[in-house]
């Protein structure tokens, strides 16, 4: 089955000493292009989680985030060392320059890397491992898969319809290909009598011509090509290739264009070019369609 490449998927596990919740979000692109965003404690293992998506998906932009949800609350933590060097260089600064006022503490505390918030569980992240991140990182990606498959089917199921309607029309088209052609033919052959009115024609010569001329109006070929596309196209609906099917559907709605396209250029008949005009407007839509599947 096809699968979307919209989707998302999260999931929560131990990492370490701290739980590290993973979110996926993909949308539709040509190749595989990962967007990862994770807080620096796990940033040297971006090319592992990348690998790891990259063997799940085959074509998408997805965007990866993590969380670490500490248990506890950051507090507020003095360095005192910092904090004896702070208030010497404003007091020195002070005398030299003889500025006024105090140097309180307040002051001091406002000075950098003198006072910071610091949780119990920083270091936790020391002891964690590629694994377990790869394992968070692995369910997240099973939940994206299974709504990308989800979705995949509710666009199999539209896409289906829609290729129904195309096979519809084309099989109106066919069944009124031949009385067109009969017509044609005994239009030109109407024509050319007349234009030919007075003047002696060889009968032979005439028949050929015609013949000739109604043969270029003759959509055959066309709609045995459209079978065979339409045919490859519901298979590849039905494919369950781990590969992704996205772009062959969208070679193969290139080639049904073309067939409607050369339908609509012979066709010189108004039944057959409403229906034309029908298939190229349900193929706009199917192609909106497919631009979305992996």
């Amino acid at each position: 089955m096809i699968r979307s490449m919209t989707g998302f998927g999260s999931a929560e596990g131990p990492v370490g000493g701290v739980r590290v919740s993973i979110e996926l979000r993909s949308v539709n692109h040509r190749f595989f292009n990962p967007s990862l965003k994770l807080p620096s404690v796990l940033s040297r293992w971006e090319g592992d989680v990348r690998e790891l998506l990259r063997q799940r998906v085959v074509r998408g932009h997805v965007t990866v985030s993590a969380r670490i949800a500490y248990d506890d609350k950051p507090g507020a933590v003095i360095d005192a060392t910092r904090f004896a060097e702070a208030a010497a260089v404003l007091k020195a600064l002070q005398t030299e320059h003889g500025l006024g006022g105090d140097v309180d503490v307040g002051t001091v505390l406002r000075m950098p890397d003198v006072l910071r918030m610091q949780r119990e569980e920083d270091g936790a992240l020391d002891t964690a491992t590629v694994e377990e991140l790869l394992a968070v990182v692995a369910q997240a990606a099973q939940a994206l898969e299974e709504m990308r498959s989800a979705e995949g089917a509710r666009l199999a199921d539209v896409i289906g319809e829609r290729i129904g309607i195309v096979e519809s029309a084309v099989a109106r088209i066919a069944a009124r290909a031949p009385a067109r052609l009969t017509e044609q033919h005994q239009r030109l052959r109407e024509n050319v009598e007349k234009l030919a009115a007075g003047v002696a024609v060889d009968p032979q010569r005439l028949a050929q011509e015609v013949a000739i001329l109604a043969d270029r109006l003759d959509v055959g070929e066309e709609l045995d090509r459209f079978g065979s596309h339409i045919a490859a196209f519901r298979e590849a609906l039905r494919s369950r290739s781990p590969e992704g099917v996205g772009k062959r559907l969208g070679f193969l709605l290139q080639e049904l264009l073309r067939e409607a396209n050369t339908t609509g250029s012979k066709a010189n008949d108004a039944a057959m070019l409403q229906d034309v005009v029908s298939i190229k407007e349900e193929l706009e839509r199917i192609r909106e369609q497919v631009e979305n599947v992996e």
